[in-house]
């Protein structure tokens, strides 16, 4: 994959779009933040 047509997402804490990356390659469905940071900080 050329990296101006990878895939992107909301990230559901900070909102801001993130990138596909190589080590979500077979989670990609399930990744719902852009950082573990975020993930963390997620509520509820």
């Amino acid at each position: 994959m050329k990296k101006e047509n990878l895939p992107s997402k909301m990230c559901l804490v900070c909102n801001r779009p993130f990138s596909w990356r190589k080590k979500w390659k077979k989670v990609w469905d399930e990744v719902k933040y852009c950082s573990e940071k975020c993930k963390r900080n997620k509520k509820g």
